[in-house]
């Protein structure tokens, strides 16, 4: 029989159509092909609950728990007051930590996997010290904080810096008391080790990888687009703030610039819960915000170019990956590529200001990138699947290896 092994979520790892998501549902397919998985998850999307059955497709048990994103703002500010990251009580919930201890006594299980910084608090109980416990943190969280700050004014400059240094010390204690430390990118993993040396032996990473049939470009899929346009598209959820100002930045800066020499450009903002400022951005003329759609693939399949204007950026960009396999030219900002190793002019193209990006932009619609798209899709192929991604997480899990002798 598999071993059994806990894996807590700071969100429902299903449906994959969000970057953590992603590799949170993958993630789990791999580690359920092993052990006997304990899934405890919160659902903060009321649309997500009517995934729970499909979830026990790849768990021994499914714990989901309710998370109300305004009353848990409302319970961050407690961090205020105990000197914590606001993002501990956000996610704490008494109810989550008493299902943790009583499936872990009731089911003997010694190894664990949590997905994100959030959910290491309910494994920090002394009965807990003789388990395996490994983390994935995905991203250096603290300096995403930090990068926020640098570009928001008072009061929110001050709780960004406030979260970046209190989440310092939260993710240091995490990596001094869990077994292995894992992150997206071996640049993440850098940062980590330079940041908490003392665990740098402890320290390593799983990149991302891309479901590389579901973004196939051989795919028969019907075109979204009205007219002979040449399309440009930017896909992601549109509540994320780095999203958001990655969009702004290109509609204000960028796109007014295109349009003088390619008036037939559009610009195609594909994703769910744009934020108001993104919705704003419909009322400029050739742009388009479609809001939440059921497949990202045809936008990107019959698109002319994919964007990817990040100003802000920690990890790996799921946005640029799936493009690529998708044999699609894409324009990526230095932030935006950091962590694919993806070489520059060959396999994408790179701009960092207005100027860069309509040059690289006006090269794909005079078609000088075809060379460059079906290289995208061979590094996608040869580094960037998820087969070839996940097989190094047996390293940190003994016994992932246990086969069930009735499969």
């Amino acid at each position: 029989m598999k071993p059994t092994l806990l894996f807590l979520c700071h969100r429902i790892p299903f449906p994959p159509n969000k970057g953590d998501k992603i590799r949170s549902f993958h993630l789990l397919k791999y580690l359920a092909s092993r052990y006997r998985v304990f899934l405890g998850a919160f659902v903060d999307d009321p649309s997500d609950w009517q995934h729970e059955n499909r979830l026990k497709e790849w768990c021994e048990m499914v714990s989901l728990f309710p998370l109300k994103p305004r009353m848990a703002k409302l319970k961050s500010l407690k961090g205020l007051l105990t000197g914590e990251p606001l993002t501990l009580p956000y996610y704490h919930d008494s109810e989550v930590q008493r299902w943790v201890h009583k499936t872990v006594d009731e089911y003997g299980i010694n190894q664990m996997v949590v997905y994100s910084s959030s959910m290491a608090q309910y494994l920090l109980a002394p009965e807990f010290d003789n388990s395996r416990r490994v983390i994935d943190f995905v991203d250096v969280d603290s300096d995403k904080w930090r990068q926020y700050a640098v570009r928001k004014t008072w009061p929110m400059n001050w709780v960004y810096h406030r979260e970046a240094q209190t989440l310092h010390g939260f993710e240091r204690r995490i990596a001094s008391l869990f077994d292995q430390s894992l992150l997206v990118s071996r640049e993440e993993a850098e940062m980590f080790k330079r940041l908490y040396p003392e665990c740098s032996d402890r320290i390593s990473f799983y990149s991302n990888g891309v479901d590389v049939e579901v973004f196939s470009p051989d795919t028969a899929l019907s075109s979204p687009f009205e007219g002979n346009c040449r399309d440009i598209v930017f896909t992601g959820a549109m509540d994320y703030w780095p999203n958001e100002d990655a969009v702004v930045w290109f509609t204000e800066e960028v796109f007014p610039v295109l349009m003088k020499d390619w008036p037939d450009a559009r610009f195609h903002i594909v994703g769910g819960n744009p934020t108001d400022k993104v919705k704003n951005l419909a009322k400029v003329d050739g742009v388009c915000v479609t809001g939440r759609v059921h497949s990202v693939q045809p936008y990107l399949q019959y698109a002319a170019a994919v964007v990817a204007p990040m100003r802000i950026a920690r990890g790996i960009q799921n946005k640029v990956l799936e493009a690529m396999s998708m044999a699609k030219p894409v324009v990526v900002t230095s932030q935006g590529l950091e962590g694919i190793n993806a070489v520059q002019d060959k396999e994408v193209l790179l701009a960092n200001d207005t100027g860069e990006f309509v040059t690289q932009l006006s090269l794909v619609f005079r078609g000088g990138s075809l060379d460059v798209a079906e290289a995208a899709r061979e590094k996608i192929l040869n580094e960037y699947s998820w087969a070839s991604t996940l097989p190094v997480l047996d390293k940190w899990l003994p016994g992932a290896d246990m086969k069930d002798p009735d499969e």
